[in-house]
């Protein structure tokens, strides 16, 4: 990279802050890094990074709290990087604002795909980039003219099942729960978790070419669905 993208890296295990940094600075990137979740805010304010590693157990205070004070005044990628697997826990730093989130221990590939996925999202909403179409593997969406193709046929979806998938285009590379997909596509006072599951379904068997092991939109057990942003 000409321009080495930051990473303020916010780990207080030693062994593990030093194995991610030695996998980002071996593949190109800059680093900053804290043990602490105080200095994590201070230094997210002074060295503006591009995208912040952020692990929830902390020594003084707690990264969900971190992560709320970050979410009032920027929009820089969050990835939670915790050895915190419950369901709920990841609900809650997904809904706090995080832009993913990698279970410990995690493979030095999963960790760069991530990173370079958190930048494509960072430098998309730091141009407030509104595109046309977008595409990844076979499938476009071309959301001017409401048409979504696989390998250049059209494919046919209901309003609803249309509605989903774009949603989830809009964030390819970022999980996002069901209480949000919910909100979003039925409204604030319903509960359709359900019914989300079946559009799910639909949508599965229209993209997939085994809807058993999608590769365009992933399941995040107990959370919610995220579109790849590569195939």
């Amino acid at each position: 990279m000409n321009n080495k993208a930051l990473v303020l890296v916010v780990e207080d295990d030693e062994t593990i802050c030093n194995f991610i940094s030695a996998i980002l600075t071996s593949n190109g990137y800059g680093i900053v890094k804290v043990s602490k979740g105080n200095d994590a805010l201070s230094a997210a304010a002074s060295h503006c990074p591009d995208v912040i590693l952020l692990d929830l157990g902390l020594p003084d205070i707690d990264g969900t709290d971190v992560l709320k004070i970050l979410r009032q005044w920027t929009g820089i990628p969050v990835i939670v990087v915790s050895a915190r697997s419950h369901e709920r826990e990841k609900v809650e730093a997904l809904d706090l604002g995080a832009d993913d989130y990698i279970t410990k221990p995690f493979g030095t590939a999963e960790l760069l795909a991530r990173v370079r996925a958190a930048l494509r999202r960072g430098q998309k909403d730091a141009g407030h980039l509104e595109p046309g179409e977008m595409s990844v593997g076979d499938l476009e969406i071309n959301y001017e003219k409401r048409l979504i193709k696989l390998a250049g046929k059209v494919i046919h979806f209901t309003p609803i099942e249309y509605k989903i998938v774009v949603l989830l285009s809009r964030y390819a590379g970022k999980v996002l729960t069901h209480d949000f997909i919910v909100k979003e596509i039925w409204g604030p006072y319903t509960n359709e978790v359900q019914a989300l599951r079946v559009n799910m379904a639909n949508i599965r068997r229209k993209l997939e070419e085994n809807p058993a092991e999608p590769k365009y939109i992933v399941t995040e057990l107990g959370v919610g669905y995220k579109m790849a942003e590569e195939v």
